[in-house]
Order: structure tokens, then sequence, then C-alpha cells
């Protein structure tokens, strides 16, 4: 069965207000409950939950703390992720000082980069590594993700290097469409600025835009 892209996104999503519900003591909570919260429709919840199985009971809705655990395995975040940031740039600094990616579970491990000047120090406590070294430390450090925050005009160049290790999937922050067999998932910073500038835009016009 295709599980629809959009879906898979708003897993992550649920994961995150289930853990709030859990913090604020909520045992059981209903589709209309997460629905309010995540500003979404109710029938949505149960649509997106239904492609992973039956998780609720009629009349006492869901378990927190179990859905919480069965998302976490759909999602494959009952694991830490080691992740290799590549281009330690500004994106990539940023980047390696986020606090929610280990708090989720991904642990950036290494950054690489091709300037010599950048190779040896650390940011955020992390290693910065020449792309020479990619391949040898991948397996290594047993690195499975990789982030691509280099300019647009390196990023096929680093998506090759990056098919010859074990690397098992990409985030790319470059504006460009990678051509690979690997899962990426893009990351467009400007697109979202453009979206939301429409936004507002037909907003100032009157104009209704669906969610």
């Amino acid at each position: 069965m295709k599980i629809p892209k959009p879906t898979i996104k708003r897993l992550g999503l649920y994961y995150r207000c289930l853990n709030r519900f859990k913090d604020d003591g909520v045992n059981f909570v209903s589709s209309q409950d997460i629905a309010e919260r995540l500003n979404i429709k109710p029938s949505q919840v149960r649509k997106d939950l239904s492609y992973f199985g039956e998780f609720g009971k009629r009349g006492l809705g869901y378990n927190v703390k179990k859905l919480l655990g069965e998302i976490a395995d759909i999602i494959g975040i009952n694991k830490e992720w080691n992740v290799a940031i590549i281009g330690a740039g500004n994106l990539g600094t940023a980047l390696a000082n986020y606090p929610g990616l280990p708090k989720h579970k991904f642990k950036v491990v290494a950054i690489f980069d091709n300037d010599r000047e950048k190779v040896g120090k650390k940011i955020a406590g992390i290693t910065v590594y020449h792309m020479s070294d990619l391949k040898e430390l991948v397996e290594k450090m047993n690195i499975e993700m990789a982030v691509i925050a280099v300019p647009e005009s390196a990023a096929q160049l680093v998506v090759e290097q990056i098919e010859e290790t074990s690397i098992k999937g990409i985030v790319n922050f470059s504006p460009v469409k990678l051509r690979t067999s690997l899962p990426v998932e893009d990351v467009d910073i400007t697109l979202s600025f453009e979206t939301l500038s429409y936004m507002i835009i037909n907003r100032m016009l009157g104009n209704e835009i669906n969610e």
C-alpha cells in the first residue's frame, strides 16, 4: 500500500502533539483533540492513522503513550540516527547548533567540507572533516543520513560522493533537484517564503486560500 507523502509528514506532527499531551498528564485523546491542536480536520487524523492500523477505542479514544510508541515505530524514531552534515558554511553551522535534532534522535556526528581551513575545527562540538574522508568515516561512525548544505553548483557532485557510501537517505537544503536513487527530502527555505508572500498578498486582496 502506497502511503501519501503528506500523511507521512503529518505523522511527525502527531508525534509532537501527543508528546505535549503526555507532558500535560493526558492519558487518552480523541481525533478531535489532536485536530484542534494542529488546526486540521478530525477526519484527516483518523484517515492518516487508519493507513497503519486500528489504534483507538470507541468511547475512550487513543491511548497517548501507546500511540506515541506506535508512531515512533512507524517513522523510525525508536532508534538514534547518526547524521552527517555536508557543508560547514552558515547553514551547516546553524543546523549543527540546532538542539531539535538530537532531541528527536537525529545525532549529528560529523561535518564535512572541502575547505582545508575549516577541516579540523569544531562546530557545536562536532569535528569538521575533509570530503575525501567521507566514505571511511561513514562506515566508522555508522552514519545513515546526510544533510546537504552546500551551494547549488556543488550539490550533485556531493550526491555522487554520498552514493559511494552506505548512507541511506538525504535531507537536501540545496535549491536543486538531485539525481539519485536514494530517498531525498527537499527543504527549500526560499520556496516557503515565496508561498507565504503569496498567501499574505491574497489575504490582503480578500481571496480565499484552501489550506
